[in-house]
């Protein structure tokens, strides 16, 4: 388990880092604000990226994230209860599960029709999310 926590924990680095870049005023992967925000954001009229607040909001988030597997193979000392640990990381991968799943509804594509995302979500965005949280599920399933 100890190698599923750390590659969770490193695409969730790569995921933080890359919600600094855009709190920053980063635009990859588009060539200005307007195109980062169709291939990343992709809701109905969308035209600009988040503020950087929000940004730095969903990296601190997913920092935090990054940390659950690496504490529940007890990488670092963490001063809560394993137990808390495990029903944490339970949580969190029903967070992203959910994201994961609701990639492919009806629903969301309507919310969320923008090109590239669209296509990215279905592809990449949405699989991804499915795929961090069975990861967190699997980690906090092996601690009970």
């Amino acid at each position: 388990m100890t190698t599923l926590a750390f590659a969770l924990s490193a695409v969730l680095l790569l995921i933080t880092a890359l919600h600094v870049y855009w709190g920053l005023g980063g635009i990859w992967p588009g060539r200005d604000g307007a195109s980062c925000a169709h291939a990343v954001v992709g809701f109905r009229g969308v035209d600009e990226m988040p503020t950087p607040l929000a940004c730095f909001a969903v990296a601190a988030c997913l920092c935090l994230a990054t940390l659950w597997p690496l504490a529940l193979e007890d990488v670092f000392a963490s001063p809560f209860p394993r137990e808390g640990l495990a029903a944490t990381a339970l949580l969190i991968g029903l967070v992203f599960l959910g994201r994961g799943v609701a990639g492919f509804t009806p629903w969301w594509r309507r919310l969320a029709p923008e090109q590239p995302f669209a296509r990215l979500d279905t592809s990449l965005y949405s699989p991804l999310c499915l795929l961090i949280g069975l990861s967190f599920a699997i980690l906090a399933i092996t601690e009970f």
